[in-house]
């Protein structure tokens, strides 16, 4: 752990398990399921919190909400990313 924060893990490798999900898939997660004070308040905790770009952040997380492991750990969060999802393919 440094002065400001933990350091992040650049690869935690897969998960222990197949039914597992790894301690970054359940990062994201649980960032996912926090609200955020204002513009620019999440982009800042996935920089120094997750130590990755937003980007980087949101590829993972769209990889994530399609895996049943991550719908059985956190199925609220889950299924409320694929409305919005789907709810945006919807109006293109």
């Amino acid at each position: 752990m440094t002065a400001s924060g933990p350091a992040p893990d650049p690869d935690p490798g897969p998960a222990p398990a197949d039914s597992e999900l790894s301690v970054r898939e359940r990062a994201l997660l649980a960032l996912e399921r926090r609200s955020w004070a204002g513009p620019g308040a999440k982009e800042r905790a996935i920089r120094e919190e997750l130590g990755m770009s937003p980007v980087r952040y949101f590829q993972l997380l769209n990889a994530l909400i399609e895996d049943e492991r991550a719908l059985r750990v956190d199925p609220v969060t889950v299924n409320r990313l694929r409305r919005v999802r789907d709810a945006r393919r919807g109006r293109r």
